[in-house]
């Protein structure tokens, strides 16, 4: 029998429904998993999604040339520069990095980090899979995740077992041909690695020519591969500079959200699903605004508690790296090219014909090894680029000069991030606890003297100038740590802060169909939900992850390519 008070709310709940738009699915951020979500969910035409973004949309106007800085793939540092699309993060000042405020910027605009990031598509080794297994991440291994890999991808070189050739994410290598790329290759096989064709196929192990998401010369964003060619569909609707507040529940089911547009607060509601896509920060926060987290964290703040889930926020794990940089004798690096006068030539080149130096982001090259004997796979990553960084690109270089990015795959330490306040236009407090083990330290070490190793063997012979970091006067162990803690830096790569796994871990968010554990008709499908890092840049295996959870949201078969060949060292006796 229903009691007075109850007909009541329902009845409340049901004229409140009528009068307030809904969809099928409510999409919370259009980053580099919404944007593949909207589309997916959306190619039933029966079925409706709503997309939510924070940020603007990646065209001015429409135009690809009005927003040069997003979609000129050499014009990737502007964005870094300030908040017009960028989060802005900043982390607690680190203990171990000479406590230094780490600054990290996080795509807030259709395509979120895929339209910040410097398009590298790098998968991960197929390990990373096979341990997400483990984990208790059911249905993530290697096997049912390649078929993903290759559904999103359109790779320039054509399909094969590793590859996709159809797929909306087109996938090129660099048309440069610079002599210092190719220096790099010969000179990391005159070192004893192997030289791969391609890192995300058989044989991630090696040296090589990187894989980029840029096509005919742009940026190719999951906002180019996925949103815009669904936008005409009648099922879909995409709304920018919508702030998400708070997720609405009736009892423990997800129903809607709560955001805030030009000033005005509004709700939706989600006759099917609320799914969270906000990535490794905001969907945490989000979850933790809405009553989902540590009961403890959210009791002091005041937010009644929804569901008592304590791996909200924590389990934050990131790639660090730092950038050891050699002088060039020879006028041929990007020094020139970052001049005002040549800066505006190849400008004029990339807004006439998308062609030039404008039409790469020049992380053409790079590789993947070993730190040491025993290791099973590569958990030391370069990407090379003929040019010199500083702080984030956010200082000109000084000198003519190329340099290695390298950085260890797999470390120890990890974080957490909690809520500031109740407001959510508060940044969450970051802690990623960097360095905290000693074998991370010791793995940045071996990052500095292998990275040295390579750049003095005779490949580099006709360019080799003094080198510039960490200097020649860097030399014991202690001064190369001491160089560590000053200059490590993120490679924007958070992750792992809402851990896919089984219900009996205690610190796992969503089991292995990205559903929050203990609630109803809400997911949450970013980099977030990893229940490790991969080995890797994170953008293709996030793509990925969206793939596959469409089909898992639309109840189709997973798909599945067992048995496919995955390269194995000679020997784990030595390093290489």
């Amino acid at each position: 029998m229903w009691t007075s008070c109850s007909l009541l709310y329902h009845l409340t709940a049901s004229l409140l429904y009528r009068k307030t738009p809904s969809y099928s699915y409510v999409i919370i951020g259009a980053g580099s998993a919404g944007c593949v979500l909207a589309n997916r969910l959306t190619e039933d035409a029966q079925e409706s999604a709503l997309l939510l973004e924070a940020g603007p949309k990646d065209r001015w106007l429409g135009s690809l040339r009005l927003s040069w800085k997003i979609h000129m793939p050499a014009a990737l540092i502007y964005n870094l520069c300030d908040d017009k699309y960028n989060w802005f993060y900043h982390t607690l000042p680190q203990a171990n990095m000479d406590n230094r405020v780490m600054y990290w910027p996080r795509g807030r605009v259709w395509g979120g980090s895929s339209s910040l990031n410097a398009m590298v598509y790098i998968r991960g080794h197929a390990e990373d899979y096979n341990r997400w297994q483990r984990e208790g991440a059911d249905g993530w291994d290697y096997e049912h995740c390649l078929p993903y890999f290759r559904k999103a991808q359109c790779h320039e070189l054509g399909e094969n077992r590793y590859r996709g050739g159809s797929g909306p994410l087109q996938v090129s290598r660099g048309k440069t041909n610079h002599p210092l790329h190719k220096a790099f290759i010969e000179a990391g096989r005159q070192a004893g690695y192997p030289f791969t064709d391609d890192m995300n196929g058989y044989q991630q192990e090696g040296v090589g020519w990187m894989d980029m998401t840029i096509y005919k010369g742009k940026r190719w964003s999951t906002a180019s591969a996925y949103l815009r060619p669904a936008l005409g569909r009648p099922n879909l609707k995409a709304e920018v500079r919508c702030l998400t507040t708070k997720i609405l529940f009736d009892g423990n089911r997800a129903v809607g959200v709560e955001y805030i547009q030009n000033g005005q607060k509004k709700k939706v509601f989600a006759e099917k699903e609320v799914i969270v896509s906000g990535g490794a920060i905001n969907s945490p926060q989000l979850l933790m605004l809405s009553g989902i987290g540590n009961a403890d964290d959210l009791k002091q703040l005041g937010i009644p508690v929804i569901q008592h889930l304590p791996g909200v926020g924590n389990n934050l794990q990131d790639h660090l790296e730092l950038y050891v940089q050699q002088q060039c004798t020879q006028p041929i690096t990007l020094y020139k090219a970052q001049k005002p006068f040549h800066m505006v030539k190849i400008g004029l080149e990339w807004l006439t014909m998308f062609t030039g130096y404008g039409a790469t982001a020049h992380m053409e090259s790079g590789g993947f090894i070993r730190s040491r004997p025993k290791v099973a796979h590569p958990d030391i990553q370069f990407h090379f680029l003929p040019s010199q960084v500083i702080d984030h690109g956010r200082v000109t270089p000084k000198i003519e000069a190329y340099q290695v990015h390298v950085g260890p795959m797999r470390s120890t330490s990890t974080g957490w991030l909690k809520l500031k306040s109740t407001n959510p236009l508060d940044h969450p407090i970051i802690q990623p606890n960097y360095l905290t083990t000693d074998i991370d330290v010791w793995e940045f070490r071996q990052c500095v003297k292998l990275s040295r190793e390579i750049f003095a063997q005779k490949a580099f012979d006709p360019f080799r100038g003094p080198e510039a970091l960490p200097g020649p006067q860097v030399q014991s162990d202690a001064d190369i740590d001491a160089f560590v803690r000053q200059k490590a830096d993120t490679a924007y790569h958070p992750s792992c802060t809402c851990k896919m796994g089984s219900p009996s871990d205690p610190m796992a968010v969503v089991d292995s169909n990205a559903r929050v554990l203990g609630l109803e008709k809400l997911r949450v499908i970013d980099a977030s939900i990893m229940p490790s890092i991969v080995s890797g840049n994170l953008n293709a295996p996030t793509i990925m992850m969206a793939e596959k959870t469409a089909d898992i949201i639309r109840g189709r078969p997973a798909l599945v390519d067992s048995g496919v060949p995955v390269y194995q060292p000679p020997t784990l006796d030595t390093q290489r």
